[in-house]
C-alpha cells in the first residue's frame, strides 16, 4: 500500500503542476478546479490512475476492484471551502473534504486477518497475500462510512495572474484518498 500512496502522490503532483485553462481569479477557484478534476473523473485523473494500477502487482480482478474503489472515492468526494488567507501572491485555502473511510476498511481487514489467519493460508500453511488482498479490496469496495478532514491548500499566483495549487503533503494526499491514519492525531 505504501507504493500506492507514493503513486497517488505523483498523480496529485502532476495536477498541481499542470497548467489549466479555467479562470482562477482567486485561490479558492484553483482549489475547486483541482478537486473537481477528481469529482468529474477527468481524463488526466483516469490516465494517471491507470499508470498507478499498472505499477502494482495486482491480478486482473484486483486491478478492476481497485480501479472501481478509487473512481468511487474520487467521484463521491465532497468539499467545502471554509476560508481563504491571502499574503500577497500566496494564499492558504482551508477546505473540508469528506471521503470514504478507506483507512478504517484497511484497519478492519488487518484486524480480521489477525483473528482469522487460517482463512488466508495456503495448503502448505503459508499466508496467501493474494487472498488477503482480495479480502481487503472487497472491504474497501463496500465501505460507505465517511470521514471529514481539513486540508489547508497552499496556492500561489503565477506570472499570468492565475492561482495554482502547490504540491500537497503526504498526509494531505492520504486525506484525499481516505487512507489517512487519524488514530495518530
Amino acid at each position: 500500500m505504501k507504493k500506492i500512496i507514493l503513486c497517488l502522490s505523483l498523480i496529485l503532483t502532476s495536477f498541481t503542476l499542470m497548467a489549466c485553462s479555467f479562470t482562477r481569479s482567486n485561490a479558492s477557484d484553483a482549489v475547486k478546479i483541482f478537486l473537481d478534476q477528481y469529482k468529474n473523473l477527468s481524463s488526466n485523473v483516469l490516465g494517471d490512475l491507470e499508470d498507478v494500477i499498472a505499477k502494482e502487482d495486482f491480478t486482473k480482478d484486483q486491478e478492476e476492484k481497485y480501479r472501481d474503489i478509487l473512481k468511487k472515492q474520487y467521484s463521491d468526494l465532497k468539499y467545502e471551502i471554509v476560508k481563504e488567507n491571502y499574503d500577497g501572491d500566496t494564499a492558504t485555502v482551508e477546505t473540508k473534504v469528506t471521503v470514504y473511510d478507506l483507512y478504517k476498511a484497511q484497519e478492519d481487514a488487518t484486524n480480521y486477518l489477525n483473528l482469522h489467519q487460517e482463512e488466508f493460508m495456503t495448503d502448505t500453511n503459508i499466508l496467501d497475500n493474494n487472498k488477503f488482498l482480495d479480502y481487503k479490496l472487497e472491504q474497501m469496495k463496500k465501505m460507505n462510512d465517511t470521514v471529514e478532514y481539513t486540508i489547508n491548500f497552499k496556492t500561489i499566483k503565477d506570472d499570468k495572474g492565475k492561482w495554482q495549487v502547490q504540491e500537497l503533503t503526504n498526509s494531505d494526499l492520504e486525506k484525499i484518498h481516505g487512507i489517512y491514519n487519524y488514530d495518530l492525531d
